[in-house]
């Protein structure tokens, strides 16, 4: 089995967003799992002993790092990649809530296609990648064990996304090195970042995939810094029409009604059943084999 990525979290200035993220990774990540928490001078000094408590207790195999100063969110995230050299990793947003099993999902995605160069996860605020409804920003998952579930008994057929997502993203060190990381020169948010790496990567001829097995919830969707979007516009002129058409015309309603339909059937069947019901609409064999 090949090693877990690296989960990369860098940390927010929301204390409450970052307590709910530390209590679930360390609920629904496997013990062991490597993380870096990585600090450009943004937690308060509550933050801080958030972290410092987490830390004495946590199953994972977690460091912590803190600048003096802030170098920006983008120069920052690109130091964090650049350290973890060809390392396939997966980047949490300050607000992420990740669900159960999301790590191992994120992991076997890449594996199964060597083309995909990133993977995103559905998340409740997940613009291309948002369920139940494409665009929308939805409420916290009430059900999350059972959203993971429904997750988990999807086909694992990895369509394509107009681009990466900021709320969690699974990259392929290899093709992250090729495509020569982020541009924090061009763009002052993960945000757009992101999308023009995944860009980068996608002209390179790598693929952008939705992991539909797995389910990483926000608050809320991120955003661009001031002059991001003009950025992206100019580098990537068919980018904004790309994206509107996917929103408008939503490739992927079927895989979310599909989801739909699971997470209702599991919620439907009594608890004593409900391992032989995993195991009726769960894939038998992957696409291909």
């Amino acid at each position: 089995m090949s090693p877990l990525p690296i989960v990369l979290l860098p940390l927010g200035a929301d204390e409450d967003a970052l307590d709910a993220c530390l209590a679930a990774l360390e609920a629904n990540t496997p013990a062991g799992s490597p993380v870096w928490l990585a600090d450009d001078a943004q937690a308060g000094p509550r933050g801080i002993a958030l972290v410092e408590r987490w830390l004495q207790r946590t199953g994972l195999r977690a460091e912590y790092t803190r600048r003096n100063q802030p170098i920006g969110e983008v120069a920052h995230l690109q130091q964090m990649l650049q350290a973890c050299g060809d390392a396939d990793v997966v980047l949490l947003a300050p607000d992420a809530r990740p669900l159960p099993g999301w790590l191992s999902q994120l992991a076997a995605c890449l594996a199964r296609d060597a083309a995909i160069a990133t993977a995103t996860p559905w998340c409740n605020a997940g613009e291309a990648a948002a369920w139940p409804n494409v665009g929308e920003i939805s409420p916290l998952p009430a059900e999350p064990a059972l959203t993971a579930q429904a997750c988990a008994a999807m086909p694992p057929l990895h369509p394509e996304l107009p681009a990466a997502v900021d709320h969690a993203l699974a990259l392929r060190g290899s093709a992250r090195r090729r495509a020569g990381g982020l541009d924090a020169a061009s763009f002052g948010s993960r945000y757009a970042a992101l999308i023009d790496l995944s860009l980068r990567l996608s002209g390179l001829g790598w693929r952008n995939a939705l992991c539909e097995t797995a389910f990483v919830a926000r608050g809320g969707e991120g955003g661009p810094a001031d002059g991001d979007l003009d950025a992206l516009a100019a580098r990537w002129p068919a980018w904004h029409s790309r994206l509107a058409g996917f929103l408008m015309h939503d490739p992927l309603h079927d895989a979310r009604q599909r989801l739909q339909a699971l997470h209702a059937q599991l919620r439907d069947t009594p608890q004593h059943e409900l391992f032989a019901a995993t195991a009726a609409i769960t894939p038998a064999t992957e696409p291909g084999a």
